[in-house]
């Protein structure tokens, strides 16, 4: 082949290259042209629903496109996450995830777990953080956390405790309690569909304790239907001042339930980076923050996707070691 020849078969194939790649390079630079789905693995009620309706509409509008919420709750949240994994890696379905489902899930379920959370997904960024509470029905007798731990040791093998699924970090922050207590002997009573239904049935007397997120429980706490033996804050929380945290008590339980964006692995890095701009926007706009503080909650985003998938791998080290020691698997 000439010289001519083979110039020209170089600028031919750069050409048909250009070609292929031109029309996804175009509809990443467009994105989003339809609407996007926010896939939350829990039922309305919960932390993760009531982040996901105060940050989808001004998302939405951030985008350009509408953020269309879908709550396929189910298996500690799997149901949702599979379902969010196996979609199109092309923004269009995005995933709220939370330490349960991104972090904890892992551990409880093992080889059930279809999906591995930390390669199934590309983080985008954390997005809320809530307190946790140790929650009571206001006819249970103890009266304090000590008397709770007392309580629970005087009745081994008797005391219910509710949470929102076998792999939920409400779940393990019991577990650890139990640890630090001494080894409490208590009956686990998972729920499906997030803290909503568990809650509700703890407010009814049907289950006594559990731990949830406040902004799941602070309307009862301040309303009196519900009673509280701690926060796992470093500090008492402003919205419900006279509760001490298990800190102050001399347990040293802090942690919290996170919230935070993903979306399939493979979905193109400008897209990414398109979300975690918006995101980043919406999260930084003071109505947010006002909504998120009425129910219990408070930003929390990241400084990159990066930082927030190394995050995510610290989560799961960190409470995959609590399953480890207690035991905890799928009930």
């Amino acid at each position: 082949m000439s010289r001519t020849s083979a110039v020209r078969a170089t600028l031919i194939s750069a050409v048909l290259c250009l070609g292929l790649f031109a029309p996804a390079a175009h509809a990443q630079a467009d994105y989003p042209v339809r609407p996007v789905h926010m896939i939350v693995p829990f039922a309305p009620g919960g932390a993760s629903d009531f982040v996901a309706r105060i940050i989808g509409p001004p998302l939405g509008e951030a985008l350009g496109q509408q953020i269309v919420i879908e709550n396929r709750a189910g298996a500690a949240g799997n149901i949702g996450l599979e379902a969010a994994a196996r979609a199109a890696p092309d923004g269009y379905t995005i995933f709220l995830g939370n330490v349960g489902t991104l972090a904890i899930n892992a551990s409880i379920f093992g080889k059930a777990m279809r999906i591995d959370p930390l390669s199934g997904f590309a983080p985008v960024t954390l997005v809320a953080d809530t307190p946790d509470i140790l929650i009571a029905h206001p006819s249970f007798a103890p009266a304090d956390l000590h008397q709770f731990l007392e309580y629970c040791k005087s009745k081994p093998g008797s005391v219910p405790f509710a949470s929102p699924g076998s792999g939920s970090l409400n779940r393990l922050e019991m577990e650890q309690l139990r640890i630090m207590a001494g080894g409490l002997d208590m009956v686990h009573v998972p729920y499906k569909g997030g803290a909503g239904p568990a809650v509700a049935d703890v407010l009814a007397g049907h289950v006594p304790v559990m731990f949830t997120t406040l902004s799941s429980a602070i309307g009862q706490l301040k309303g009196g239907q519900l009673k509280s033996y701690g926060v796992t804050t470093r500090e008492r929380v402003a919205q419900i001042p006279a509760v001490p945290t298990l800190l102050e008590q001399g347990v040293d339980l802090v942690a919290s339930s996170w919230q935070g964006l993903v979306v399939p692995a493979g979905t193109p890095a400008p897209i990414v980076a398109r979300l975690f701009d918006a995101t980043a926007r919406v999260l930084g706009t003071p109505e947010v923050a006002e909504h998120l503080a009425n129910g219990g909650a408070r930003v929390l985003k990241s400084t990159s996707p990066e930082e927030f998938g190394r995050f995510m791998a610290e989560e799961a080290a960190r409470w995959g070691k609590v399953a480890r020691q207690s035991g905890a698997t799928a009930d």
